[in-house]
């Protein structure tokens, strides 16, 4: 396992430039990804960057560090790892399809975190190849945090790995909770914070070079709006999560929350106005 230390992080503008010239890479089969760690050593968590994630994804002051607020700080080692020669397809096109985050032990401002993104498995898909990355936070040697991220790169023929299966099996009907407005800036805004500026989130006109008929909102910031109206109004100690995305959600955009409450839990969707199409499903305990 290669093991990469990160001092200093480059600007998202070049972590995006340099997963934008990994584009002239070839989407061929693989029979495993290179095994690579990267690491960010140490990482304070700010209580001003809480604050604006908080903000911008809907959480309140309450709710302390909200659990997925550690994705952030993982997020650039990934968009690094995309941009270097050991990633074997191009960045741009990949789809998230999956996510899932466990809370092992509450993380608290002014923590010091050791950040650590690593490459992971391939699975087969009928639309091309599923690999995955595991990222995870310690805290004085301890593992507080960890998440598996799990991307579709379409359009590899003969996907290795064994077939794909959802993690998110159980038919328990939902119904209608809340619903919440998703504005036009909003993938500017969560992206000021996260440091996720791919163009598709960013505005129409942008979203349109790429193929995107309008902006769509970034996937981690709905599956963070779903969580805050969701959670319990208070910090907690423990906590997992898993979403499986579904379909765009095109900016501006009316949505609805549904779940199915349960002890110490939901399942619950994202989905239009409506209410009959599925931007996000997903599965939380604490």
């Amino acid at each position: 396992m290669k093991i990469i230390e990160v001092n200093k992080l480059p600007s998202a503008i070049a972590l995006n430039l340099g997963a934008l010239r990994s584009s002239s890479k070839r989407s061929s089969a693989v029979e495993a990804l290179p095994e690579v760690t990267y690491v960010r050593p140490r990482v304070v968590v700010d209580a001003k960057k809480v604050a604006a994630y908080a903000k911008v994804c809907g959480f309140s002051k309450a709710h302390g560090v909200p659990m997925l607020f550690a994705h952030m700080e993982a997020f650039p080692l990934a968009m690094m790892y995309f941009g270097s020669k050991a990633f074997p397809w191009p960045a741009m096109g990949t789809v998230h399809l999956a996510n899932s985050a466990k809370l092992l032990k509450r993380i608290n401002v002014g923590d010091e975190l050791r950040i650590e993104m690593r490459s992971g498995e391939l699975y087969a898909h009928d639309k091309g190849q599923i690999f995955t990355l595991h990222a995870r936070a310690l805290r004085a040697g301890e593992v507080v945090w960890e998440s598996t991220w799990t991307l579709l790169r379409m359009g590899v023929r003969n996907p290795k790995g064994a077939p794909y299966t959802s993690a998110l099996v159980d038919e328990t009907p939902v119904s209608h909770q809340a619903d919440f407005y998703a504005g036009a800036g909003i993938g500017r805004a969560y992206g000021r914070v996260s440091g996720d500026i791919n163009p598709i989130h960013l505005s129409a006109i942008t979203a349109k070079f790429l193929g995107f008929r309008k902006a769509i909102a970034h996937g981690m910031w709905t599956k963070a709006r779903a969580l805050a109206m969701l959670m319990p109004r208070e910090d907690v100690d423990h906590a997992e999560v898993i979403v499986e995305f579904k379909t765009p959600l095109f900016l501006p955009a009316r949505a609805s929350l549904w779940a199915a409450r349960q002890e110490n839990g939901a399942l619950f969707e994202v989905r239009n106005a409506k209410g009959d199409k599925p931007h996000l499903r997903g599965r939380v305990t604490y």
